[in-house]
């Protein structure tokens, strides 16, 4: 049941509409945000993949805008806290890493989500695939606005090693006697609020709505694509005549890899590639859905990666992989397709980023924002549109969970010097200049010539960002801007170690 605070959304979030702006803006559009897990900046044609074939999204960019420099978060959590809510991580989710099963904690209730901005503008509203900003009831997506929901609420390998959680297709499982736990050290897990980790995992749920629909062993991994790119289709299908937002976070391509069995062993390059080009192919069923129901002209479609690829991945020409801030932790590739109105084989520099998506949404659906709710995001349609003078962000902060790792401004980007490890790191207002390091992204995206030496102007002016920023959501603690975590007590998983599927009282 969604809450009545959302009879208040209008009144809690900010960005005024400019009237300039209002004008050129399209009416009313479809909203389809595709979210892949894990995928590398270079594992697909478009941002310059030769390994796996995705026609799809070659024809997707071929008609559409890449986003060259849309920033995520290092991993999967922090990264669809700020899609959701437009915020740096740090400011709506505050937490380490990632959340885990039966975690106390996660997004809270009270934050203001696109899907209830969209609510509010009379969108019908699905959330399909996985979730991961908490899986007790009080956190899910229909609590957080979005009507449907289909999908395993955290991540595919957060489940039992002997149903397939923590192997990939094909390889040996290990003997359940000596690798679950008992029901008492789930049900009194002790672990901290993010949740239980490793064998501590209870079996893995696929939630419709708050039931618990199947247990996710291998036969159901590898039909998760399939199973989502259904729902997805039906959804698109049933509300196309009205506004809609379809929210498709794909399980895909995070480990355990299990593509499809239309998919496995077809590609050349092994199982991860298998997988690359199956989600390829589900773009397709969307995007050919869309045109199918004559309804392209008013659809925003925005595919993307929660965050950088793991070293499975190819995140060339960038440095680093997921859970870094390197660029080939956080720069993933993205692409804005709307036949009406973004031009096709186009391509911005410009810095955006999750935390632009709801703004960028409200303010095509038609929502008047005011300004007592702290967003880090703006309005990117004019950049989308390839609107003259358009510009994205003049700066952008890179945290790993509570830390602020790094700052960039334009081309510059400083490393405040957390990238060695076991080494206790100053904050940057001490830090010393062999410490941090300079990049210049725009003759050195692969971060491989440090040039701090050669522009103290340029270090001290992104050292006074990040000290502005200590002020705000903290450079290695929580700061005064951080909002608090949802959190309940007793936090129970879906299916407990005997198999019984948790069941809600109605």
């Amino acid at each position: 049941m969604i809450r009545l605070r959302l009879l208040t959304v209008l009144s809690l979030v900010f960005l005024v509409v400019a009237p300039a702006l209002a004008q050129n803006r399209p009416e009313r559009p479809n909203f389809v945000i595709i979210n892949v897990d894990d995928l590398g900046y270079a594992d697909i044609g478009p941002f310059g993949s030769k390994l796996n074939r995705t026609p799809n999204l070659d024809r997707m960019a071929e008609q559409g805008r890449k986003l060259s420099s849309f920033y995520a978060a290092p991993v999967c959590s922090p990264s669809r806290s700020s899609l959701m809510t437009g915020c740096y991580p740090k400011r709506a989710l505050p937490i380490p890493g990632v959340l885990f099963p039966a975690a106390a904690v996660g997004l809270n209730p009270n934050e203001i989500t696109i899907a209830e901005v969209l609510r509010e503008q009379g969108y019908r509203t699905a959330c399909i695939g996985k979730w991961h900003l908490g899986d007790q009831p009080e956190f899910l997506p229909t609590q957080q606005g979005f009507e449907y929901y289909l999908g395993i609420p955290y991540s595919n390998d957060m489940g039992l090693a002997a149903e397939g959680s923590k192997s990939d297709l094909g390889k040996p499982l290990p003997d359940a006697r000596k690798n679950s736990p008992s029901s008492a050290l789930i049900t009194r897990h002790g672990a901290d609020e993010t949740g239980l980790k490793a064998n501590q995992q209870p079996p893995l749920p696929l939630l419709e709505n708050t039931k618990v629909v199947a247990r996710v062993k291998q036969a159901e991994q590898q039909a998760i694509v399939e199973t989502y790119t259904t729902a997805a289709v039906k959804f698109i299908e049933s509300h196309s005549s009205e506004p809609f937002f379809l929210y498709l976070p794909h399980s895909a391509v995070h480990f355990p890899l299990y593509p499809g069995k239309d998919w496995a062993g077809k590609s050349p390059h092994g199982y991860y590639s298998d997988w690359v080009e199956e989600v390829d192919w589900s773009v397709g069923r969307v995007l050919d859905t869309i045109r199918q129901l004559g309804i392209e002209e008013k659809t925003l479609v925005i595919f993307t990666s929660d965050n950088g690829g793991t070293p499975r991945a190819v995140n060339l020409p960038l440095r680093g992989n997921k859970g870094s801030t390197w660029e080939g932790g956080m720069r993933v590739p993205t692409i804005a397709w709307w036949p009406s109105q973004i031009a096709g084989a186009t391509e911005s520099h410009d810095i955006t980023g999750m935390i632009d998506v709801l703004p960028t949404l409200a303010y095509l659906a038609g929502a008047k924002l005011v300004s007592n709710h702290q967003l880090d995001g703006m309005n990117i349609w004019p950049v989308l549109a390839g609107t003259p003078a358009a510009v994205g962000h003049d700066h952008f902060y890179y945290f790993r969970g509570l830390r602020l790792e790094a700052v960039r401004s334009g081309v510059w980007k400083l490393h405040l010097g957390v990238n060695k490890p076991n080494q206790k790191q100053p904050k940057p207002s001490e830090a010393a200049g062999s410490v941090d390091q300079l990049y210049n992204l725009e003759t050195d995206i692969g971060e491989k010539q440090n040039v701090i030496d050669a522009h103290p102007d340029v270090v001290q002016r992104l050292r006074d960002l990040a000290n502005a920023m200590d002020q705000d959501l903290g450079i290695d603690a929580i700061g005064p801007g951080c909002r608090p975590l949802g959190r309940v007590v007793n936090p129970a998983p879906w299916i407990d170690h005997a198999g019984t599927f948790r069941v809600l009282a109605p």
